[in-house]
């Protein structure tokens, strides 16, 4: 598989992954004595999942554009928004007085023991950004091999005006 093939795909994957890390339970509060569990998706814990998520494909969309200058500079972008996810991935733990700000159903029962359970969406998150690593430090390796986007409809130089004229009397197109 080519390399620009490679990073699209990444880039796909992780933008999927991000965003159902957005979407799914994220941190599930259960404030005891029979009270209902409390789930909070990802988009209400964080927003930085969906948003690096969006920014690299922006980037990698970007990338099609340029050259292999801006190619490197773009593929280092993506490679920080993907260590950006893991690390939010990690860290981003709400604890009780966040809980409560987040949902004020659970303000009056922090006095009691809230324990809380991670959901799906962190690991999600993590591999998202991890994606977005790889195909970033792919874009930084590979960017002088990747096609130009004109580069298909770029004439040969070493063809003559008046030899591309004929090809195109002849109903031939000299730019393939």
């Amino acid at each position: 598989m080519k390399p620009q093939r490679l990073v699209d795909l990444l880039a796909l994957v992780a933008l999927v992954l991000l965003g159902l890390s957005g979407y799914l339970t994220w941190v599930s509060a259960n404030p005891g004595n029979g009270r209902v569990d409390v789930h909070l998706n990802g988009y209400t814990i964080t927003k930085a999942p969906v948003t690096l998520a969006l920014a690299a494909v922006v980037a990698v969309v970007v990338m099609k554009l340029g050259g292999t200058v801006l190619r490197r500079v773009l593929g280092a972008l993506v490679v920080l928004l993907g260590v950006a996810a893991v690390v939010v991935a990690l860290t981003v733990r709400p604890d009780g007085p966040e809980l409560s700000r987040l949902r004020p159903e659970l303000s009056d029962v922090l006095a009691n023991q809230v324990t809380q359970t991670l959901g799906p969406a962190p690991w999600l998150a993590l591999a998202g950004g991890i994606a977005l690593v790889v195909a970033g430090l792919l874009t930084v390796l590979t960017a002088q091999r990747w096609r130009r986007a004109t580069q298909r409809y770029e004439r040969d130089p070493a063809a003559a005006p008046a030899d591309q004229w004929k090809a195109i009397d002849a109903g031939e197109d000299p730019t393939l």
